[in-house]
């Protein structure tokens, strides 16, 4: 096993990752922005690397000043988290160059994945089913408009270099595409560097299910199970579980099967999440492939018994996977919700402040996983995941009683500060969740105005990325997004242009 890993990222997953590292006995250093030097990470790691000021592109996003890090401190390897370089191949490139092993796929792996046009094409050959539409990019909106006539509005127009919820716009009628798909192009250009698109086939109705697979460098992999990630807004995840409930069990092994097919098929390695659209008729839709470890992790965690982040630095480290498929058990029912520094009321917009009080819950089999504390500053530079909690149970019921509990007991206040909590319980208690008859429709029904003063039924959709837009939505390749939401043309960055004082401190514990 190593003996160092640098971690790449903050927060609850830095946290995440630093916890599971100790328990291996391998040492940490962990690489901070100036506003996070007295954060929990940086006060638990072995050594910690102050690489730039506050704005993510010249502190998370500077790979440059990160791999410097790693060198100075004795790192062999690197662990991005989820978000910023997390499925970045140039970063993975970078590090391989520079001696050090990325935790995660290889760098061709993550460039074939990270386009969703090229990723759709691979899983289609290795036999996944794909949502009605184009396989290939569509350059000119005449082919977007044979692709849409031909399966049928509504439709959805898709970057290729998307991810993470980002660059999408949902189209119902022949008579807004021309407008959407110039939209969405533009918008791409601007985030992701990258203006190509493609159009399929848009589930109104549909549930997202996604398989959690681990395969190593050996040829081998098993899958942990499925997840169901529906309740989202602006197709950014709210409330997951384990495993997806109300499915056949047929379904449930057809989509785990397809889905280590598929990530064996082109020599992944690591912990992947194969993800799907499950329509009524439990019909299911390639959607795309995400080469790191996920925010729902606990869940996984939780209904299998294995800890994934150990996992993957096995599998970094060379270690043929520890696991075959029979030795894969699921238990019982976990489902987590996330907890963000959000006011619901005023359009889920970020309300960061200084938290004055902070009492996470507790009791039989409730997780939390946070970096929060008595006095931490929320900053409004990141992403505004202040939270998980996770519970288990033995049946659904059983676990939504005991997560509604928990997020009961969540004390947080501050300033200014307000969270999803309340949100989050609405969902809850609402009965179409209950009975797991929901579907990615759920928040946005939740939210609707009361039926008098809905708009009218024509109106274009709401689907813009969130200001807001998490950590977690990945980066194109060449691109430097800012976790507020907006996101600049950046090439790769060679290790000789970080300047010449490189990290400016670190410390030994």
């Amino acid at each position: 096993m190593f003996d160092k890993v640098l971690i790449a990222n903050r927060g609850e997953i830095a946290l995440r990752v630093l916890r599971a590292c100790r328990e291996l006995g391998v040492r940490t250093v962990v690489v901070h922005s100036s506003a996070d030097a007295d954060s929990l990470p940086v006060r638990l790691a072995d050594e910690a690397v102050r690489i730039g000021p506050a704005a993510s592109r010249r502190s998370y996003l500077n790979a440059a000043a990160i791999v410097e890090a790693a060198r100075q401190t004795g790192a062999q390897a690197v662990h991005p988290g989820y978000g910023f370089l997390s499925e970045d191949a140039d970063f993975a490139e970078i590090c391989a160059e520079n001696g050090l092993v990325f935790v995660g796929p290889p760098p061709q792996v993550m460039a074939a994945l990270a386009d969703k046009s090229t990723a759709r094409a691979l899983m289609s050959r290795a036999g996944l089913p794909l949502p009605p539409g184009s396989v290939r990019t569509l350059p000119t909106v005449g082919e977007a408009q044979e692709v849409a006539a031909e399966v049928g509005y509504p439709v959805i127009v898709k970057a290729a270099a998307g991810g993470g919820g980002r660059g999408m716009t949902v189209v119902r009628s022949a008579a807004e595409l021309p407008r959407a798909y110039a939209r969405t192009r533009a918008a791409a250009q601007v985030a992701f560097g990258d203006d190509r698109v493609y159009v399929e086939r848009y589930l109104a109705d549909a549930r997202h299910v996604e398989v959690q697979v681990l395969c190593d460098g050996h040829g081998n992999g098993v899958h942990l199970g499925t997840r169901d990630c529906s309740v989202q807004r602006r197709h950014q995840k709210l409330i997951e579980e384990a495993p997806a409930p109300a499915l056949r069990q047929a379904t449930l092994d057809t989509v785990a099967e397809v889905a280590l097919r598929g990530a064996l098929s082109v020599g992944f390695t690591g912990a992947g999440t194969v993800e799907f659209l499950v329509d009524e008729a439990e019909r299911c839709h390639f959607l795309e492939i995400n080469c790191r470890i996920q925010v729902e992790h606990p869940v996984t965690e939780m209904i299998t018994g294995i800890d994934l982040v150990q996992e993957q630095l096995h599998v970094a480290f060379g270690t043929p996977l520890r696991l075959r498929q029979s030795d894969v058990r699921l238990d019982g029912v976990a489902i987590e919700c996330r907890v963000n520094v959000e006011d619901p009321d005023r359009d889920f917009a970020p309300a960061p402040g200084r938290l004055e009080r902070f009492r996470p819950p507790g009791g039989p089999f409730t997780r939390v996983d946070t970096h929060g504390h008595v006095g931490y500053p929320v900053s409004p530079h990141y992403d505004s995941l202040l939270a998980k909690v996770a519970v288990w149970a033995p049946d659904r019921d059983a676990a939504l009683d005991r997560l509604d509990r928990a997020l009961a007991e969540f004390d947080v206040a501050g300033p200014g500060v307000r969270t999803t909590i309340p949100f989050a319980r609405r969902v809850l208690r609402d009965p179409a969740f209950r009975a797991a008859r929901h579907t990615t429709a759920l928040v946005e029904r939740l939210l609707a105005p009361p039926a008098d003063d809905a708009p009218p039924t024509d109106a274009p959709p709401t689907d813009a990325p969130p200001a807001d837009a998490a950590v977690e939505a990945s980066p194109a390749r060449a691109v430097v997004p800012d976790p507020r939401g907006a996101a600049e043309p950046g090439g790769r960055t060679p290790v000789s242009a970080v300047p010449a004082a490189g990290p400016t401190t670190w410390r030994n514990r």
